[in-house]
């Protein structure tokens, strides 16, 4: 198998890293690989706030659910949709700015998972390891203030990037076969598909975390779409612009 195949195949998500700085050289080329991605319309729009203060950094992590990996890795980069800057042309362009539109924000949180990826497939290439954080959703109007975001732009996630200073497992993903359809959706034998999943899971969980109590992967989730998710999101987001028309 060809070396990029190897290397998406063995991602994983990296909470300890050594203090070991990442250069600006190096950034610049992570940056210019994440932004020939590809861009739905050539909206472009996304824009990364890289936080180096390590006061602003705390309050991030803080408002992240304590996650500490904020503080310590080596950049650490809040990944945000944005449709002001193109937005800032509509009417120099004899254009009505009309993104308060789902589909505009669709298209917009769409490029962020874009960009950001193609970052962590170049970070990941060159040594570096990862870790998504979503939680920085937990408090998105701190985010916005802390980092003085205008209408029309969100933080999606943020992304720890730094050298890894520990060596985790690979955690198993979905049998093709529950995730792969032909022709038309269908979910014939995946209920005894999921049932040995969630024995690899479980076991998987026990060993990262030292013996302890595993936890399915149908049982996790469940849990996430049981219960109310950040349920302020809404209301936030129409309060930066975005109406959901």
């Amino acid at each position: 198998m060809n070396p990029t195949i190897e290397l998406l195949k063995k991602h994983r998500s990296i909470r300890k890293f050594t203090t070991e700085p990442i250069s600006s050289e190096l950034l610049d080329e992570l940056f210019l690989a994440a932004q020939s991605a590809a861009t739905s319309s050539f909206l472009q729009g996304t824009t990364i706030v890289r936080v180096k203060s390590p006061e602003t950094r705390a309050l991030l992590a803080e408002s992240a659910g304590n996650q500490g990996y904020v503080n310590t890795a080596a950049e650490f980069l809040v990944m945000c949709a944005d449709l002001k800057r193109a937005g800032n042309y509509c009417i120099e362009n004899g254009f009505a700015f009309e993104g308060q539109y789902t589909e505009q924000f669709i298209i917009a949180t769409v490029d962020v998972a874009l960009l950001a990826q193609n970052l962590v497939i170049a970070a990941e290439s060159e040594g570096l390891g990862i870790c998504y954080i979503g939680g920085i959703r937990n408090d998105p109007q701190r985010v916005t203030e802390l980092l003085d975001l205008p209408q029309g732009v969100y933080p999606v996630f943020g992304l720890c990037l730094g050298y890894p200073d520990q060596n985790p497992e690979i955690k198993p993903r979905l049998p093709l076969s529950v995730i792969i359809k032909d022709e038309t959706y269908n979910e014939r034998g995946n209920k005894e598909e999921v049932r040995e999943y969630d024995k690899k899971i479980e076991e998987y969980y026990k060993q990262r975390m030292g013996g302890g109590h595993g936890i399915s992967w149908s049982k996790q989730v469940s849990k996430l779409l049981g219960e109310k998710s950040r349920p302020h999101m809404k209301d936030y987001l129409i309060k930066q612009g975005f109406k959901f028309e």
